[in-house]
């Protein structure tokens, strides 16, 4: 079981990750997401209809536990890891 918190921070420090569900979807049509993550309160229905071609997460949580894991001082509906870099992110 991976530490989904510490994945995203190294993902976002040493890759490449978009927050929120207007850039994660962004990144699901331009074929640039690799896995997108998203919290139980996602009010995207592309994101979690999962009909898009892109590994997708469902995280428990709501949007603002999602921030909170993220290390953001906001709510997170949806992340997109673009380049997981140096994380085993893409192992969910």
């Amino acid at each position: 079981m991976i530490d989904l918190g510490r994945a995203i921070k190294t993902a976002a420090t040493t890759g490449k990750v978009v927050y929120g569900v207007q850039q994660a979807e962004k990144a699901v049509e331009s074929g640039d997401a690799k896995l997108v993550i998203i919290s139980n309160n996602c009010p995207s229905e592309l994101l979690r209809s999962g009909d898009h071609g892109v590994k997708t997460y469902k995280y428990e949580g709501t949007n603002m536990d999602l921030g909170a894991l993220a290390g953001k001082p906001f709510s997170v509906s949806a992340i997109a890891v673009l380049d997981k870099g140096a994380s085993n992110i893409l192992s969910l």
